[in-house]
């Protein structure tokens, strides 16, 4: 039995608008009709709306009496071809709609976690998108972590999609001569050259990227590596060697962040001059490109224009790639032009480590609230990073402060989380992928018990008339499944676009995204509530349930009297309907 609400666009003019501004959608329509309830069974109801039939038809049905709409399921099925991810479906078998995670995770591969049975370990824990970092290892070795990820899911079922994040043009450390850290003690006195040494690094020695360094850096300035995490004074200056006193003891890893404060305030002209994209990133990015990453992630993104240059860049050299751009917000010059560059790019990343290096420690969560709202508003998947678990590097459990910092990352509905030494060098990377699943698991079913249903703004972004319909059909259905607390969304979409729009709405129920692309499924494991299938479908929107509803069926992962709500990008309408 179905309840349909269709609504048929005919584009040999320029219509007039169906929807008001000021009114929800589909108001009109929909307060032309009740559902008759019966006292022990959900109603039955399809309507069908038509902009040139003034009257809809309307069959009314107390489940299964008088005229109703019965799809008629295959006696046979082929399981086999639908292809969705392994632990979701087991999650979704042994515990139902509600348990499946909504938060989606993201882990930075490192020689941690880097074998092939790191990575499936990962992949089981819940990994939805593997980070690899280009600060660090080689191209070949990149090379192969893709390819023991790719095939991971191909052996394995998974949709692992795979994020490249690009080093960037700003002041950093060297690679610790090959070492995986260094610690600097209170009070130690530590050597930040330019220098190139032929041999190993003298002790207590950093090299630095960043040639004009010894010249920019002053006697009393205070050196901060990877946002803070270790600080130290200059003291002195001795050709291209720069001394400083440790005075605030830490970690010190590769490739870390360097940034200077004189005064009280950020020394910021010279990385002002650097280029977003050096010439190193552009040879990553062409490998990228080439190895048919998912996304590839731009670091101290200053304005929107870096994110055009880029997209045309990646459809000049691949002109079928759909490689989503993502801007790292970490510096003063992305909050200032915050809305046009998350508005160009196809998401973002809350990078907290350096961002926290520009400004002060105390105003990094109130930024990070406003990202996250900004990219919801526009409809862009956000990520929030560095130092969720950072004591998970060495010590199996988090402190109680750092759960709470992932909880209020949960809490404000950002789409993913990301590990980054957590998973990539530290010593308990499964266990820190635990600690994700675990608490985004508690935040969420907290959130739906307390029906929280937050009062955040969702403005129009639609560029045209049938994109509007199509946002429009995606805020009815979102809101309608929280109203009838139905058990699942199902949208069938060959581009991700419905997809992203019932995202967006952060309804209480999982929504089931069909695609018939590989690379649009891996696309859709990084937002919010979706849970990617790959299935074969048509414009025929009755044979295409039919054949979902018995091939999930066959697997065990719905059942009969399920209530679902189906929304399509081929056919704009909005369908209510018990899993026969």
């Amino acid at each position: 039995m179905a309840q349909s609400l269709n609504l048929f666009i005919s584009t040999s003019h320029s219509p007039k608008p169906l929807i008001s501004h000021g009114s929800p959608p589909f108001a009109s329509a929909i307060s032309r009709f009740s559902l008759i309830k019966s006292p022990n069974k959900r109603p039955s109801l399809f309507i069908k709306a038509s902009a040139s039939d003034p009257n809809p038809v309307v069959l009314t049905s107390d489940n299964g009496a008088g005229s109703s709409v019965h799809a008629p399921v295959p006696a046979v099925s082929d399981s086999s071809s639908i292809e969705v991810d392994a632990v979701t479906e087991a999650e979704l078998k042994e515990n139902g709609f509600r348990s499946t995670r909504r938060t989606k995770l993201i882990c930075t591969i490192g020689p941690a976690t880097c074998k092939p049975e790191q990575l499936e370990a990962l992949a089981v824990g819940g990994m939805n998108v593997a980070r690899i970092n280009m600060c660090h290892g080689t191209r070949e070795w990149h090379r192969e972590v893709i390819q023991r990820v790719r095939r991971l899911n191909e052996e394995k079922g998974y949709a692992v999609a795979i994020m490249m994040d690009t080093e960037g043009s700003e002041i950093h450390m060297g690679d610790l001569g090959g070492a995986a850290s260094a610690k600097a003690e209170d009070g130690e006195i530590w050597t930040f050259s330019v220098r190139a040494f032929g041999s190993a690094l003298p002790e207590r020695t950093i090299n630095v990227n960043y040639d004009g360094f010894a010249e920019d850096v002053r006697v009393g300035d205070e050196l901060l590596v990877d946002g803070g995490m270790v600080r130290f004074d200059v003291i002195e200056k001795i050709g291209p060697d720069v001394k400083c006193r440790c005075t605030d003891p830490g970690l010190l890893l590769p490739r870390a962040n360097l940034t200077f404060w004189r005064d009280g305030s950020l020394v910021r002209e010279r990385n002002a001059m650097l280029p977003t994209i050096s010439s190193k990133d552009w040879l990553d990015i062409d490998f990228g490109i080439a190895e048919g990453v998912d996304f590839i992630a731009i670091s101290f993104v200053k304005s929107a224009e870096v994110i055009k240059h880029l997209k045309s860049y990646i459809q000049a050299r691949a002109r079928d790639s759909d490689i989503s751009v993502i801007a790292k917000i970490e510096s003063i010059d992305s909050l200032k032009n915050l809305e046009e560059i998350i508005q160009t790019s196809d998401g973002a990343m809350v990078a907290r480590g350096d961002l926290g290096a520009q400004i002060p420690l105390e105003q990094v969560p109130s930024e990070q609230q406003r990202i996250v709202q900004v990219c919801r508003q526009l409809n862009k998947p956000v990520i929030v990073a560095s130092q969720l678990l950072e004591s998970m590097i060495e010590y199996p459990t988090p402190t109680r402060a750092e759960v709470a910092d992932v909880s209020e990352a949960v809490r404000q509905r950002a789409d993913a989380l990301m590990l980054s030494g957590e998973s990539a060098m530290g010593q308990f990377p499964e266990k820190a992928l635990t600690v994700l699943r675990s608490v985004s698991l508690r935040i969420e079913k907290w959130w739906r018990e307390e029906k929280r249903h937050e009062a955040v703004e969702l403005p129009g972004i639609a560029s045209s008339f049938a994109d509007r319909i199509s946002e429009e059909i995606c805020n009815s259905a979102a809101l309608m499944a929280n109203n009838l607390e139905v058990d699942a969304i199902f949208v069938y979409t060959k581009t991700g676009d419905m997809a992203s729009l019932l995202s967006r709405c952060r309804p209480d129920c999982p929504i089931f995204a069909f695609t018939t692309s590989t690379s649009v499924r891996r696309r859709l494991n990084l937002q919010w509530g979706l849970i990617p299938f790959r299935l074969s479908f048509s414009d025929d929107m009755e044979s295409n349930l039919n054949k979902t509803f018995s091939l999930l069926k066959a697997r065990g992962m719905i059942k009969s009297g399920d209530l679902v709500i189906s929304v399509s990008d081929m056919l704009q309408s909005i369908q209510v309907m018990n899993v026969p």
